[in-house]
């Protein structure tokens, strides 16, 4: 039995199994909790319940053989954190890496932060960036700065500041793209412009234009899953790189000019610190791989 203190209140049902049984797959999380497995106060409850102060959860004996620690070395991820202060830090997410387990994927940077910070009872994603994104990613360490932080984001509080390269010449000045985002959950879950969507709003700005391609920096009115690159891509004009949203006889050109990923990458962050109020604002550098490819670039 655990009881939930106010630290923890308000916290997932499944993301506080997920820090509790670290070693446990993720499916086997969502399995016992599905099949009534987990009780809160004698009673079933869904995986996205909000966890109250005071709440008796019983955890059932886990028959399942925990995993051994990633085996890479983690210790470069310290080496990746921006700006670190009280609840909170910036990581300088590395693209390929996924925000957290799951899909295949047996850890992601908050799994593998967990590993690095054991005593941490508090590591939560204040948001997410697309696995193949690079740059600014915020991390709660404490219970109490999630909450603020996330109160704040849903405020629309927070500044999202992008650089892409997109494929083709974006004509003008800024180009802003309001049109709402549908999730659908079956096959690979695209998202789509649809009229039923939520609304979501992105400025792209130009910075510099070459002979096929044009740099822009974005700004995010909202933040839907993949909302840059389906603008990007509602505009004629796809992320340079992009998989799943581009055109495919484009992806091996892109690979000759040295890009082997998305060209997206979260430059800057700000937001309103979680105990003074004070605005904070972090940036990550270009990382060199996208630079390099902007140099072999024809204007």
């Amino acid at each position: 039995m655990v009881t939930i203190d106010t630290e923890r209140s308000g916290q997932r049902l499944d993301n506080f199994l997920l820090a509790t049984l670290k070693g446990v797959p993720r499916t086997h999380i969502y399995r016992i909790v599905r099949t009534g497995q987990i009780r809160i106060n004698k009673g079933r409850r869904k995986a996205d319940y909000r966890l109250q102060a005071g709440d008796v959860v019983r955890i059932p004996p886990i028959d399942v053989k925990a995993p051994s620690p990633p085996a890479p070395d983690l210790a470069w991820l310290s080496s990746r954190i921006l700006l670190e202060d009280d609840g909170f830090l910036v990581l300088d997410k590395p693209a390929g890496m996924a925000v957290h387990g799951g899909s295949g994927l047996s850890f992601g940077v908050i799994e593998a932060l967990r590993v690095l910070r054991p005593a941490a009872r508090g590591l939560e994603l204040v948001h997410r960036l697309d696995r193949a994104t690079s740059g600014c990613l915020l991390i709660a360490t404490r219970r109490s700065a999630l909450r603020a932080l996330q109160e704040s984001l849903r405020a629309g509080a927070f500044g999202k500041h992008y650089v892409a390269l997109l494929q083709g010449v974006l004509s003008g000045g800024t180009r802003r793209v309001n049109a709402p985002l549908l999730r659908h959950e079956t096959g690979d879950r695209r998202v789509v412009v649809h009229p039923t969507g939520k609304p979501a709003l992105t400025d792209f700005t130009p910075r510099c234009r070459y002979r096929d391609a044009t740099l822009v920096d974005v700004r995010l009115g909202t933040g839907r899953t993949h909302q840059v690159r389906v603008h990007a891509a509602h505009l004629g004009c796809p992320v340079a790189g992009d998989e799943r949203y581009g055109d495919p006889k484009t992806l091996d050109m892109w690979r000759q000019r040295g890009l082997a990923r998305l060209f997206l990458h979260a430059a800057r962050l700000s937001f309103p610190h979680p105990a003074t109020g004070q605005r904070v604002d972090v940036e990550s550098p270009l990382p060199n791989d996208l630079a390099q490819v902007l140099e072999s670039l024809d204007v």
